[in-house]
């Protein structure tokens, strides 16, 4: 299984981006997917995933204003579009992927395979 995180960048605040995440070896169709972040001197932290389970996307309380997570099951790709970024959001973003029907995904110890991360710095 290999996953590629592309689109990070430095942006301005109040600016936006899209991080793609690309997965080879496993289907989307039926894979959880998730978007995490981890900040310098942070623990790792969950914004939004992809449940095959039932189908829905969960955001994290907060990260559903400005974060959405999207899928392309046809290319094996999922998007997180962000906007109205700020300082605070400076992160590596990792998309992060297991397969079969597990009852979460929002928890970074449910996922079997990770990229290497995308490194987003919002500064002015």
């Amino acid at each position: 299984v290999h996953i590629v995180e592309s689109g990070g960048a430095l942006v301005q605040p109040g600016g936006s981006l899209r991080l793609t995440c690309v997965i080879s070896g496993v289907s989307l169709a039926t894979s959880a997917v998730g978007w995490f972040r981890q900040a310098p001197g942070k623990e790792r932290e969950a914004i939004s995933c992809h449940k095959t389970r039932d189908g829905n996307t969960y955001y994290v309380v907060g990260m559903k204003d400005r974060f959405t997570l999207s899928r392309d099951s046809g290319n094996n790709t999922v998007y997180l579009q962000m906007k109205d970024l700020k300082p605070d959001d400076t992160a590596i973003y990792y998309c992060a992927a297991y397969p079969g029907y597990g009852s979460g995904c929002l928890r970074a110890h449910e996922y079997d395979y990770w990229g290497q991360g995308a490194q987003v710095t919002v500064s002015s």
